[in-house]
């Protein structure tokens, strides 16, 4: 386990939130709630079967026997009145754990949710952004992953943020701005050096041209425009996005060739293969997709996560949950 997300486990242990965990039938998500308990790391709900899920501590929900359940299905029909909800159509929608959930956290029962280890992003995100709405400050809803290596000499002590990894499939150049001030931001609120963005591509400041390598050079003209205060680079290809020598070499002028601590990838596509071989070929930590955006703490899994995995995403939901509360 890295030091990183051992750090994280001990602030959210100072301040524990409460984090719900609709998929109550999945095996890794029960080892990782007895762990998350065990560890003190959060307060934990589970929406599933009280008669088949033993985990001591936990709270176990059955949403179709709940007593919130008419008071959900009431509220969630008034947020959705616009696209023709009825009351008894926001009933049946809250027998679905991952709504019931959302609504928990919405109504305030819950600080945070995490799903996804037998679900799709998109069943994630959607009740999501039908219930909880994006943030009021955010014009992009995206995702990342932290990656934690073995390699310290990259990022901070080897974890390094990947954006967007998850969910938007082939953002624009005005979208991949917005990604990456997200982004950096995020970095703020775990890290502790400043945020530094490589606009990655098959390309180093223009040695090559084409589509992708366009949009990110229009992508970081636009960022230097924008963001003035953000530390921005590219396009840079990944060897010279963090290893000084090949910096030097291929980005001289460059202010943060080499030493990039975010990868800002072009697309979906590339986000998610270097993800995963930087997973199982390097020997890291990937904890994601996490989402932000979003009003309320909600995070996703991969479904090729392990217990492990879900209790990181756990630890990090809860302080994001404590970030939010002390900005109200």
């Amino acid at each position: 386990m890295s030091e990183w997300i051992e750090r994280i486990k001990n602030t959210a242990k100072s301040d524990k939130k409460t984090i719900v965990l609709p998929e109550g039938y999945d095996p890794r998500v029960i080892e990782a709630a007895k762990k998350v308990i065990d560890e003190r790391i959060a307060e934990i709900v589970i929406l599933g079967d009280p008669d088949k899920i033993d985990v001591p501590g936990a709270t176990i929900i059955n949403p179709r026997h709940s007593d919130k359940h008419e008071a959900y299905a009431k509220r969630f029909a008034e947020l959705r009145a616009r696209k023709g909800v009825s009351i008894v159509q926001a009933r049946e929608t809250m027998d679905d754990r991952i709504y019931f959930g959302m609504m928990m956290v919405k109504m305030g029962d819950a600080d945070g949710l995490v799903s996804g280890a037998c679900h799709s992003t998109a069943s994630t995100l959607r009740p999501a952004l039908q219930i909880l709405k994006t943030a009021p400050d955010a014009k992009l809803v995206s995702a990342f992953f932290v990656m934690c290596t073995p390699k310290e000499e990259y990022g901070e002590k080897g974890t390094l943020i990947f954006a967007d990894a998850g969910l938007n499939i082939d953002p624009t150049a005005e979208e991949l701005v917005e990604i990456a001030h997200s982004t950096a931001q995020t970095w703020k609120g775990f890290m502790f050096d400043e945020p530094k963005v490589a606009m990655l591509s098959f390309t180093t400041m223009g040695s090559a041209k084409g589509r992708v390598p366009e949009k990110v050079q229009a992508a970081t003209e636009l960022s230097h425009q924008r963001y003035p205060e953000l530390m921005l680079d590219g396009d840079l290809q990944l060897d010279a996005a963090i290893v000084p020598e090949v910096a030097q070499n291929k980005a001289p002028n460059s202010t943060l060739a080499g030493h990039a601590n975010i990868m800002l990838f072009p697309n979906l596509e590339s986000g998610n293969i270097g993800y995963k071989l930087v997973q199982r070929f390097g020997d890291a930590e990937a904890y994601g997709p996490l989402v932000q955006g979003i009003a309320k703490p909600v995070n996703d899994l991969s479904r090729g996560c392990v217990a492990d995995d879900i209790v990181g995403v756990i630890a990090i939901t809860a302080c994001q949950a404590q970030q939010l509360a002390a900005k109200s």
